[in-house]
This record gives C-alpha cells, structure tokens and sequence, in this order.
C-alpha cells in the first residue's frame, strides 16, 4: 500500500475510535424533574405554584404566576437539554404566591396525630402474623416501608398542603376510598385549586383524584 495511502488509513482509524459515543436520551418524567428543580431553585418562580410534563420531548407548564414576565421566564428556564418545545400554559393570576392561610396550619396538628395512628396500626397489623402482613402487602408499600392505606393516603395529602402559598385561607376536607382521593371545600383562587389537586396526585398509592373543590369569593 503506498505510504499515503497507508497514512490516510491510518487516520480514518484514528478518528473512528476517538468518535465520542453519541448521548443517551433522556426520559420524559427526568426531563420533567430537571425542569420542576430549575423553577423551585428560582428566586422569582419558587413562591409560585408550577407544574410541569413531559410526552415525547415536549414540556407543558400548568399553574400560576402574577405577571408575563414571570409566565416567560418559567419558559426559558423549561427549555433544558432534552426538551424540544414548550407549551406555557401558565396562567395570570395576581393572588399567585400568597401566604399559608390557618385553615391549613391547623391541618399540621391532625396530620401528625393521624400519622401516629396509622403508624401505631400498622405495628399492631404486623405482629398477627405473616398472612395479615401478606394481605396488606398487597395494598402496596411506600418508600419508607409504611402500608399504603386510605388513612395514610389521607396523613400524606394534608402534610403536603401545609406549607404552600397558594393555599392560604384554604379550607379543604380530603377523603380516601380505594386509593382515590376526594377534595372538598374552597380554596381562594384558581392556583390554589390547582395545586391542591396536583399535591394530592404526588402522593405515593393515589390511583386518581376527584376534585370537587369550589373558589371562595
């Protein structure tokens, strides 16, 4: 083989092997988490109730914000690697991002006593014996070992509430049956309705959620 030949193959081998692999995809519900981290860590969306999906590469924003410039930077920030369109669905509200109302503090309180509960229930189920554990087994077990029960649904889907702007004011009854999960009362505006629903569904076991929540005026 002449020696220019020989040369150029030599470099073409070089190249194939020095060829960075080609990135992995990334999964929607990845996609999805980078983008929720990205507005939770912004100093000017965090305070806001917004929610975000991924389907095929394409990111839809739900919630609300107070102006369009907010509405546009939860856009900007949506359009991580991975993402090839957004759809901002953010709404304009100028109630978004107020204070935890009491309604919902006094939640807290029966919250920790309903966990107690199930806690306490959950050991007394456990020491019947191996086919009591079997059958509860079957409902499903969270991440932290607990027994996924309608009562324990119901603990998680208040802790959640406490804490969040959007709901303050908020008087909200939440009822478990089979894994589903029932909202009742008012909340102050459209954002905090929202949330409402979308903290519910977060939580681990909950198959669906009946919104029946009405806006307080």
């Amino acid at each position: 083989m002449p020696a220019a030949a020989a040369l150029q193959s030599q470099t073409d081998s070089a190249k194939k092997t020095t060829q960075a692999p080609a990135p992995a995809k990334v999964d929607d519900k990845t996609l999805a988490d980078r983008i929720e981290a990205r507005l939770d860590a912004d100093a000017s969306l965090k305070k806001f109730d917004i929610d975000a999906s991924v389907v095929n590469g394409v990111a839809t924003l739900t919630g609300s914000v107070r102006t369009q410039a907010e509405k546009d930077r939860a856009a900007r920030l949506a359009h991580v690697t991975g993402v090839t369109r957004v759809d901002n669905q953010v709404k304009l509200d100028k109630d978004a991002g107020k204070g935890v109302g009491q309604s919902v503090k006094e939640a807290a309180k029966t919250t920790e006593e309903k966990t107690k509960e199930v806690a306490k229930t959950t050991g007394e189920k456990t020491k019947e014996g191996a086919e009591t554990v079997a059958d509860k087994t079957k409902q499903g077990v969270s991440k932290t070992g607990e027994v996924i029960t309608d009562g324990w649904i119901t603990s998680r889907v208040h802790s959640n509430f406490v804490g969040e702007d959007t709901l303050k004011g908020s008087d909200i009854n939440v009822d478990t049956a089979n894994h589903v999960v029932t909202l009742k009362g008012t909340v102050k505006s459209e954002a905090g309705r929202t949330r409402a629903v979308a903290l519910a569904k977060k939580v681990e076991g909950v198959n669906r959620v009946v919104d029946n929540l009405t806006i307080a005026k």
